[in-house]
């Protein structure tokens, strides 16, 4: 049994699966089976495009239901099932997603069943992106993404590979289980609303510390795990605010996010916000480092080698340790390559956190920039939590679980001492 199936026993959720016309469609068959799986009922649309690479009788025979291309065809069975079809249900996901339907999607067009389903829904959006690499790098479409992620659309990032037309470059439809997995998680966050009355503040990104107007020292984090962390607890009724630096994903959802560069302007913002939050989550990559005098010009080849001094940056978990209040929890994170574990736990003995996430970015599949993680969560008052390979909106599910766990326990022990 699913975690979905076993929060959720008394209710089936209802899901609509768009499929657009483009290759990836047959994709769409494992989309559905993996969503019957884990308990929801399904209704399937398609474009006529879509209709191309698979036929509707398949969705039909797997859903049991009858299957809408166009609603004014003589088999529809509900003249107005755009209407019906979008506002019964608790989540519209589209996969794959062409250019050409992101399109339409972003600019309100509604010339088929589909699009016409996408402008009455009240439910939350799922959308897998999937075409050639120089299409979905193409400014029109990035825009047309951007307007979406603005209108509270969400997306699974579609993967790098070899595509059917020879293409090898991003593009090409995510695996229909991390799809189904995205779907899970915003269904949970409909009835799991356990983060309801909690403001937390989290750290996103890396920073970057000027040497000269061209150069900076920074890392590689991406900012999609503390972005997963961000829409997932905004999902279970939190009030969140991310302060971001430098990025290579952008948010999926509809919380707040405060743009800052360096260690100096991140931390500033953090202690003005901490007499508001009730969660802190550092999830950024701060650099431990600044250059102690930036150049105001670029720095020239003059010589064989450059020395540059450097000095600490603010330490912003043991500040905002030190600085909140009682009830405040604190989270941090340890991107480690070595000794993980123990450095994770001195990190959480020395910083006084009441938790961290310990993370190998040695390996492949959960270092920076990956779509996956595989991470270990240590509390002070209990066994650390191993969690396997993953996505990184179900890594911060679970990591969300210990927060309020932590937060039970918090409230305990005050009752208990009255």
């Amino acid at each position: 049994m699913t975690s979905l199936e076993s929060k959720n026993q008394s209710r089936s959720f209802k899901v609509a699966l768009g499929v657009s016309g483009g290759i990836a469609a047959y994709k769409a068959i494992e989309v559905l089976r993996g969503l019957q799986r884990a308990g929801c009922e399904v209704r399937v649309a398609m474009t006529k495009r879509a209709c191309e690479f698979v036929q509707p009788l398949t969705f039909r025979a797997l859903s049991g239901a009858h299957v809408i291309v166009d609603d004014y065809a003589a088999d529809n069975p509900d003249p107005i099932a755009h209407i019906t079809f979008s506002q019964s249900i608790d989540l519209l996901v589209v996969a794959p997603a062409t250019a050409n339907i992101i399109a339409k999607f972003a600019n309100g067009i509604a010339d088929d069943f589909l699009t016409s389903t996408y402008l009455a829904c009240t439910a939350p959006i799922l959308v897998a992106p999937a075409m050639n690499t120089t299409m979905l790098h193409q400014p029109a479409t990035q825009r047309n993404l951007e307007q979406l992620r603005a209108d509270g659309v969400q997306f699974v990032a579609p993967d790098a590979g070899e595509m059917a037309c020879g293409t090898i470059g991003p593009g090409r439809l995510s695996e229909p289980d991390q799809i189904v997995a995205a779907a899970l998680d915003i269904l949970q966050g409909i009835t799991q609303q356990d983060l309801k009355g909690e403001r937390l503040l989290i750290t996103v990104g890396a920073t970057r510390e000027e040497i000269d107007p061209v150069r900076f020292i920074s890392n590689r984090s991406s900012g999609r795990m503390g972005f997963a962390l961000a829409a997932a607890a905004k999902r279970r009724g939190a009030d969140v605010l991310a302060v971001a630096g430098s990025t290579s994903v952008n948010p999926s959802g509809t919380f707040e996010v405060v743009k800052v560069s360096t260690a100096e302007e991140m931390c500033k913002v953090v202690l003005t916000e901490l007499q508001k939050t009730t969660v802190f989550i550092g999830a950024a990559a701060v650099a431990d480092y600044r250059p102690v005098s930036r150049a105001n010009q670029k720095i020239k080849k003059h010589s064989e080698s450059l020395q540059i001094e450097l000095e600490r940056t603010p330490d912003i978990l043991s500040l905002v340790s030190a600085n909140r209040s009682a009830s405040t929890l604190v989270m941090g994170f340890a991107a480690e390559t070595e000794n993980v574990l123990a450095h994770a736990e001195s990190k959480l003995k020395s910083k006084q956190l009441d938790a961290i996430v310990a993370n190998d970015i040695t390996r492949p599949d959960s270092g920076f920039d990956s779509e996956t993680n595989a991470v270990t969560i240590l509390t002070n008052n209990s066994s650390p939590i191993e969690l396997p390979l993953m996505s990184k909106p179900e890594v911060a599910n679970k990591i969300l679980d210990v927060i309020v766990k932590l937060r039970s326990e918090k409230l305990s022990a005050k009752s208990s001492s009255v």
